[in-house]
């Protein structure tokens, strides 16, 4: 009952934030904008709308949960509000809980309301509706969940600052990972191979969660990967979470 109060509140309070509501607004503003290629396109205009609303969402959504994500600790701290919170009989575990779930409510939102932008402006142009375009959506919502709890850990203990930089490096690693395995594994020494291999079992595999490509051009989807995908980013958001509810719960607030 707890969790579910301060996941309220925390999806309440990122409504009512405007910086959000800019974002979102500027995000719709791109998505309807990407028509303006598809007039000027020769042929593929379908394509340009699904691969640059798709690349929308995903950056927009990026900014979108570090931007909550980073601020998860250091608002309350600014707004005095933390003290008033851990000093009530709420254990810390359930304050990270539920913000982090108010979180992927107010990012549920958002993504939908920026996925259905793209869904109709794909079936103006197809006269139909595309299940692959929706898995697509899906996927990136399921990619940014993952993102923001990267975010949430990262807050638990650094600033806002740095916990923005982090998390945006690790994005651009996650999506790298897969890649830099291959090529170690092509070209580098036995130390370079083992490192790559480290790095590509530690860092989040953001590359799973990317049906962009299938979508766009029309690649066959294989629903046993995708399955797998899903339970792999669960697994990987819950170690995230559970990290930042130990690091929250050592972090002293005198």
């Amino acid at each position: 009952m707890r969790v579910a109060v301060i996941a309220l509140n925390t999806f309440k309070e990122a409504v009512r934030d405007r910086i959000l509501y800019a974002i979102l607004v500027f995000a719709l503003v791109m998505l309807a904008g990407s028509t303006i290629l598809v007039t000027i396109s020769v042929d593929g205009e379908e394509k340009i709308i699904k691969d640059l609303g798709l690349a929308c969402i995903s950056i927009f959504g990026l900014l979108i949960a570090t931007f909550l994500g980073t601020g998860l600790v250091s608002k309350e701290i600014e707004k005095r509000t933390l003290y008033t919170i851990i000093s009530k009989p709420i254990h810390r575990y359930q304050f990270i809980l539920g913000k982090y779930l108010g979180l992927v409510m107010t990012l549920l939102v958002n993504v939908g309301v920026m996925g259905l932008g793209l869904i109709g402006l794909a079936y103006i142009w197809e006269g139909t509706s595309s299940v692959r375009l929706l898995l697509a959506v899906l996927f990136i919502f399921l990619e940014l969940v993952l993102v923001t709890a990267i975010a949430m850990l990262f807050s638990a203990f650094s600033s806002p600052a740095l916990s923005a930089l982090f998390t945006l490096c690790l994005f651009v690693a996650g999506h790298l990972s897969a890649d830099l395995r291959l090529f170690a594994a092509q070209f580098g020494g036995a130390a370079t191979k083992l490192l790559a291999e480290v790095l590509f079992f530690l860092l989040p595999n953001l590359s799973r969660l990317n049906l962009k490509d299938q979508t766009v051009h029309g690649i066959a989807i294989d629903g046993g990967t995708m399955a797998l995908s899903v339970v792999y980013a669960i697994f990987y958001v819950a170690a995230l979470v559970l990290a930042a509810m130990a690091i929250f719960q050592r972090r002293d607030f005198k």
